[in-house]
């Protein structure tokens, strides 16, 4: 009785604790109503394939970064120079290239240069020196090692920011996880509005303020080019009636007063004047410093907000801004505005990302899965009970209520881990049921060979238990292994049927074993069986 007592204990929890996580879910899909907020935790989530959403494979174009992170040496290159008091004709990037190309006016300068560059930059390696017309072109390129990292970096950095960007937008278990060295693969759940999660995972989101070339002809720089130290940019506007956008061309100085680096909070809010949304921006210490300085030496010319190379907005200096605030206008409607505020909060991409693959699953090809795998399950599971039922009669009614309890804890577990059920996950439920009376099996072939000998169906039953625990649990144990490494090295759909695998054998167990043993004992007890219906 003190065994009976126990597991009679133990089950009792389970089953108020499973029916405690599916309560969320059953209010969902059967009433209709959203999930009770009484509770905690959440329903059971829905993968890709079952309520459709967006399916994406990004490519990092991490040589982007090499070339991003060579520009910002120039600045310093020029510094070194000036500091050695080396005459040149100026540091450039090569187009379409990670390499500088550096013009000194005297070729005996290029030993004491190339002593500058092993000694102040060491990721810095000189690549070639020519001499032509007096000037000597020497070429630098990132040391092979340190581009690699900087690319690693960019790829890592790239994951995390396009992370961070998909929670602010709401999605509900999202799948993101890099693919090779500079992949992204995404799944987007429910998602709906797809161009908006494209724009948004896709803006590079670096922003610039920089100064508007008031001197420079823009129609002069559209006819041949832009004068040394600026370049063309377009000013985009959207007429909020039609949706339509126009582009002015404008003038735009290259040196960059201050980055995105140094903001700490973007949000959308609405001017009542302009009867548009606008996004208020707000930068920490060190930025609203600098923006207080940049400001007061410029009253009176205009400062240009740049985002991906485009300008947003350029408004004049009426007075030095010292609080640290700015607006970034552009006839934005609301949902733009919300998209670009989300991306200037999760931070600016290292590198430009392009989309390789785009999928989209409807949410009516979603339903269909679940009403598929739903009469899959149910038409499994009924022939799987019968099947018992007829084979080993009054037992096998015992294995068909452990075997419903089987299913209904796979569902509590899913939702008290917060996994997602996905289509392959269904088709591990479905071994599963089949899993699950396998043990069965096994016990009730014991307890037969024990009641041939002689044995009494309570003598049968525990000596049918105790003979074959062992032989259950070295089966079970080693298939839980398998799903235990198909998780861990498996992806999408591999790793859903692991999820509903794994948690249908660690169900089976306690079904078979415990649930199983407590019905057999219940009815011994208390019912004086003499005769066992097996």
């Amino acid at each position: 009785m003190k065994n009976l007592s126990w597991r009679l204990i133990a089950v009792l929890v389970v089953i108020i604790m499973a029916a405690v996580f599916i309560l969320p879910t059953a209010s969902m899909y059967i009433k209709g109503t959203s999930e009770p907020e009484i509770w905690p935790h959440k329903k059971i989530n829905l993968g890709l394939d079952l309520q459709g959403g967006m399916h994406l494979v990004l490519e990092v174009q991490t040589e982007k970064a090499v070339e991003n992170a060579m520009s910002l040496k120039i600045s310093d290159i020029r510094q070194a120079l000036r500091k050695n008091t080396m005459k040149n004709r100026g540091v450039v990037l090569v187009d379409q290239s990670a390499k500088l190309h550096v013009k000194l006016l005297s070729a005996d300068d290029l030993p004491a240069f190339r002593s500058i560059i092993a000694d102040d930059f060491p990721d810095l390696a000189v690549t070639s020196a020519s001499e032509s017309g007096g000037i000597t072109l020497v070429t630098l390129a990132m040391k092979t090692d340190e581009a690699e990292r900087v690319e690693k970096f960019a790829a890592d950095q790239a994951l995390e920011t396009i992370r961070n960007r998909i929670d602010e937008f709401g999605v509900s278990e999202p799948d993101i996880r890099k693919q090779g060295e500079n992949r992204i693969l995404i799944q987007l759940p429910g998602i709906t509005d797809t161009k908006a999660a494209k724009d948004l995972i896709g803006k590079t989101a670096t922003l610039q303020f920089r100064l508007v070339d008031e001197e420079g002809d823009v129609r002069a720089a559209l006819a041949s080019h832009a004068p040394a130290g600026s370049e063309l940019l377009n000013l985009v506007r959207k007429d909020p009636a039609t949706g339509a956008e126009s582009a002015t061309p404008m003038l735009i100085k290259k040196r960059v007063l201050l980055t995105g680096d140094s903001l700490t909070d973007a949000r959308v809010l609405f001017d009542n004047m302009a009867n548009e949304p606008y996004v208020s921006i707000e930068f920490d210490r060190k930025g609203a410093h600098i923006f207080g300085k940049v400001t007061g030496a410029n009253v009176n010319r205009r400062l240009a907000i740049v985002l991906d190379d485009t300008v947003y907005s350029a408004p004049v200096i009426r007075d030095q801004i010292s609080g640290g605030h700015a607006q970034i206008t552009g006839g934005f409607t609301m949902e733009e505005a919300r998209v670009l505020a989300i991306a200037l909060r999760a931070g600016a991409l290292p590198a430009p990302v392009k989309i390789l693959e785009e999928r989209t699953v409807g949410p009516t090809l979603g339903a269909d899965s679940i009403r598929k795998g739903i009469w899959s399950m149910l038409i499994g599971g009924l022939a799987v009970i019968v099947f018992m039922v007829i084979y080993y009669r009054g037992s096998g009614l015992i294995a068909d209520v452990a075997l419903i309890l089987n299913v209904l804890l796979i569902a509590a577990g899913l939702a008290a881990f917060q996994a997602t059920l996905t289509l392959p996950g269904i088709a591990g439920i479905i071994l599963t049921i089949g899993m699950a009376v396998d043990a069965n099996v096994l016990i009730f072939e014991r307890i037969r060979e024990e009641l041939n000998l002689g044995q009494s169906p309570m003598a049968a039953v525990e000596a049918g238990f105790d003979k074959a625990t062992l032989t259950i649990l070295d089966a079970n144990v080693t298939t839980l292994i398998a799903a235990m490494v198909l998780f861990q090295f498996g992806s999408g759909p591999v790793k859903g049927f692991a999820v509903t695998l794994g948690i249908g054998i660690l169900s089976s167990l306690f079904t078979a074993l415990v649930v199983s043993r407590l019905l057999f004992d219940s009815i011994l007890h208390k019912a004086n069986v003499k005769t066992l219906s097996i």
